[in-house]
């Protein structure tokens, strides 16, 4: 029985993208060579390679259970390799754990929301920000200039970082309660706010309109040109992976086993099956 997502199809290439003409730098941001783990003898990923270039946009698609995540896990080091190397920015991650990897330049958001409730919408970003205070703990201890200087950039990057979802106004909110899709937006912000060269986002258009999705293409499209980073992501509305991505990697049982355009993937009849099934089984 072959696996879907309900209401996931390939769908056509849009008539006119989104994505701007403009020369894409292919220096590798990230590279993942014959990546693979295994649990209690499950090859839950195996063989995967990826190279994404320094300011592109790339897709990692499959239907359910295909392994995409537990890709993400690999490159982020929340797990460690059974075979295999990821290279960020031309580093060996071998040993790393997720922070040491963090300060290599690779940030990411999750399929199930990872916010802290309580805490506002501001400190939550700045949870992000906390590499880049420049003030020590004496300074912080005793408010001196120094503090009150960082203080207040940090509070100006915070709110510079949510006018890109038009969420500056919403800084003393709790994060908790706000709208699922607000939430999303949010998750963003703060992984953006670690300053990566590399963004992964995991199912970001989950739960969003069709109107909330279409300005979060914009969005991530913005973002890229605006932070001159990379970025990953996996995404089951193909209107999106198809819209914004300028290479696509489909993975299926945890091998890759289509890259391409998104013209190429969606002409592709091994991409085809692995979605849809055999036309005959499809009948049946």
């Amino acid at each position: 029985m072959k696996r879907f997502k309900p209401n996931t199809k390939m769908v056509p290439v849009p008539s006119r993208s989104i994505i701007p003409e403009r020369d894409v730098n292919h220096s590798p941001v990230l590279e993942a060579s014959h990546l693979g783990i295994e649990f209690g003898g499950l090859k839950a990923v195996d063989d995967v390679n990826l190279a994404i270039g320094r300011t592109e946009i790339c897709g990692l698609i499959g239907p359910n259970g295909a392994g995409k995540t537990t890709v993400f896990n690999l490159l982020t080091k929340v797990y460690q390799p059974t075979t295999g190397t990821v290279l960020i920015n031309g580093k060996d991650t071998a040993g790393m754990n997720t922070v040491q990897a963090s300060k290599l330049g690779i940030a990411r958001t999750f399929q199930n929301i990872r916010l802290f409730d309580n805490m506002t919408v501001e400190e939550n970003v700045r949870i992000g920000l906390h590499n880049q205070i420049k003030y020590g703990m004496f300074s912080g201890i005793f408010r001196l200039p120094q503090y009150w200087q960082g203080e207040k950039k940090q509070h100006e990057k915070a709110l510079d970082l949510l006018s890109i979802f038009g969420m500056e106004n919403m800084g003393d909110v709790k994060a908790g309660s706000l709208p699922y899709g607000a939430q999303r937006r949010l998750e963003i912000v703060r992984a953006l706010a670690t300053n990566p060269s590399l963004l992964l986002l995991d199912e970001p258009a989950a739960g969003m309109n069709p109107h909330e999705t279409a300005e979060l293409m914009e969005n991530i499209i913005k973002i890229r040109d605006q932070f001159q980073i990379a970025i990953l992501l996996i995404e089951h509305d193909m209107n999106l992976v198809m819209g914004i991505c300028e290479g696509i990697c489909v993975l299926n049982y945890g091998r890759i086993i289509a890259k391409g355009t998104a013209e190429e993937i969606q002409n592709n009849p091994v991409v085809i099956e692995a979605y849809l099934g055999k036309q005959k089984e499809a009948k049946a």
